[in-house]
């Protein structure tokens, strides 16, 4: 069972629901077990920071996933897998939703699949773990009722 711990500090954005975003968060873990998730909706200037200390990349950003690496002796006497945090930028998220043409919701459900998926091994250095990445997101999304998010529809408002 996946604990989502949620730590809100945007008031200014519309942002889903506590069960809605576990929902999104839940689809996307292929883990069994007892499971925690902490996800963060920052604002700009937090995301910035992060993204700067821990990418190198000195502006704000979607999504950041920072993985829980604990050492095999740990995991043997935990009750519940710690998977890792989840950052997201809501603003971010809003600007990026408008100028793809994409519905919020789609979005934000994008945005934490992309990210539980990052906790749980998969990335997108290369082309092929992209790919892999992408056509997971793509099925996962699908599931949940939503579009392909690489596909942005110009003519969608």
């Amino acid at each position: 069972m996946l604990e989502l711990l949620i730590d809100n500090q945007q008031d200014d954005y519309l942002i889903p629901s506590d069960a809605v975003l576990k929902l999104w968060a839940n689809e996307a873990l292929k883990k069994t077990g007892d499971v925690q998730v902490s996800l963060i909706i920052v604002d700009e200037t937090e995301s910035q920071r992060l993204n700067n200390e821990f990418r190198g990349q000195d502006k704000p950003t979607n999504v950041l996933s920072f993985p829980m690496d604990m050492p095999a002796e740990l995991l043997e006497s935990v009750d519940q897998l710690m998977l890792g945090d989840l950052v997201i930028c809501a603003s971010v998220v809003e600007t990026e939703a408008k100028q793809q043409n994409k519905l919020a919701d789609a979005h934000w459900a994008h945005m934490i699949v992309h990210g539980m998926l990052h906790l749980q091994g998969y990335d997108h250095i290369d082309d092929n773990d992209a790919e892999a990445m992408e056509a997971k997101e793509i099925q996962l999304l699908k599931q949940l009722g939503f579009e392909n998010p690489y596909h942005i529809n110009p003519e969608k408002a």
